[in-house]
């Protein structure tokens, strides 16, 4: 099957037509973490074309996980996610470039990863993890499309890290304990799996299109009373990590 084939709703789409497509053949987007927000980022970028993904996870596959974890099945329980979700992936889209890092990535070596990347997409569910993905993509000025689920609550938000622009710090800082993990609080299956949908949108749209309307914007979802609310976010002038930006990055550099 053709390229053309295989794409062709996208292709029919004017935003995106097949110069679009090819952007997206052409990028990279490196996703940390594998779980709710993840695995379904990563099926939909993987089915959408885009050229390579990169998947950070150390975790291994648990009976818990599969709910709301949509690339495992019960064969994977015990595997590394990494590898169980590069199985699926190739299936799924044989034509993407899947790279695993099956380990934690820190300091210098998450900064050299995020370089490689057009875009980068935090789905975890560590405070200081996300703390450490923003300063490395402020550093690297690489978009970031930063995710949350817990309960029935679901966030996003998309930093494209250019002048003037906020960036994660500038929401969230070392001492706020606002976000917390499913693991003690437990999370409404669907709710992740809504959200890492709408990042890889946010995703396609940076590569493909150059730009994300949700830039320096908090996208809240309450499933409980079916609501969203938009909240704009603005630059902290004393962010230690953004306030000396200078330039502003390109979401695809092919």
């Amino acid at each position: 099957m053709s390229d053309t084939a295989r794409y062709a709703r996208h292709i029919a789409l004017a935003e995106i037509g097949a110069k679009g497509q090819q952007k997206l053949a052409a990028a990279s987007v490196l996703i940390v973490g594998l779980g709710g927000l993840g695995c379904p980022a990563a099926q939909y970028l993987a089915a959408s074309g885009v050229g390579t993904l990169i998947l950070n996870d150390f975790d291994r596959v648990d009976l818990s996980n599969l709910p709301r974890q949509i690339l495992f099945t019960d064969a994977a329980v015990g595997q590394l996610k990494t590898d169980a979700a590069a199985a699926t992936l190739t299936r799924l889209n044989p034509g993407v470039k899947v790279e695993r890092r099956s380990e934690r990535l820190e300091d210098d070596e998450l900064a050299r990863v995020v370089k490689t990347a057009d875009v980068v997409l935090d789905c975890t569910d560590n405070f200081l993890t996300r703390l450490a993905i923003n300063r490395a993509c402020v550093s690297a000025l690489r978009p970031l499309v930063s995710g949350a689920a817990l309960r029935f609550e679901g966030q996003l938000c998309v930093f494209e890290n250019g002048p003037g622009e906020p960036c994660y710090r500038c929401l969230y800082s070392e001492d706020d304990e606002r976000l917390g993990d499913c693991v003690g609080n437990g999370v409404l299956a669907p709710v992740p799996g809504l959200i890492g949908s709408a990042m890889a949108v946010e995703a396609i749209k940076l590569i493909a299109l150059g730009h994300s309307d949700l830039n320096g914007r908090l996208l809240i979802h309450d499933a409980l009373s079916a609501s969203w609310q938009s909240l704009e976010l603005s630059q902290d002038p004393a962010c230690p990590v953004c306030r000396h930006r200078s330039q502003r990055p390109a979401a695809h550099r092919g």
